[in-house]
């Protein structure tokens, strides 16, 4: 297996593509396993909205931070709540942080649930092949949430 890339990025046609699942989730239209999380900044205080993919695990949902120091993980860690978009439907939501070893299981899970998101990490250079070993090295470098219900 190679090393996993010291400092991977998100491909170049992300940022535009988020900005079109914004509209189109925003526009009401559903897109599968998709979802807005929308948390305070943590420098500008105002909203911020960005497209994850939602993974449901024994009863449990995940949200799996792909890219080590992404800012919509810095401010999901330091807002620790915000608000869940699918369509028009909403939900405030608490974002809890998993330990690495409970993060492990979760980002093993994550290689079988998520392919579209395998292939993003693949491309990047985090992982090779995209098996569960590999995703379950990552816990630690990848932040893993748990998303409750907030009410």
């Amino acid at each position: 297996m190679q090393s996993a890339a010291p400092n991977p990025s998100p491909p170049r046609w992300l940022k535009p593509m988020n900005k079109l699942f914004i509209a189109l989730q925003r526009g009401g239209f559903s897109l599968g396993g998709m979802r807005l999380l929308t948390v305070v900044g943590r420098r500008s205080g105002k909203p911020r909205t960005t497209p994850i993919t939602l993974m449901t695990l024994e009863g449990g949902r995940y949200v799996v931070g792909g890219f080590p120091g992404a800012d919509w993980v810095k401010n999901a860690r330091a807002a620790g709540v915000g608000t869940l978009s699918s369509g028009r439907r909403k939900e405030h939501v608490r974002l809890v942080e998993l330990p690495v070893e409970e993060a492990r299981p979760v980002l093993s899970a994550f290689s079988r649930e998520v392919p579209s998101g395998v292939s993003m990490m693949r491309d990047a250079g985090l992982v090779d092949k995209g098996t569960p070993e590999e995703f379950e090295a990552l816990a630690g470098r990848c932040a893993v949430f748990r998303i409750d219900s907030a009410g």
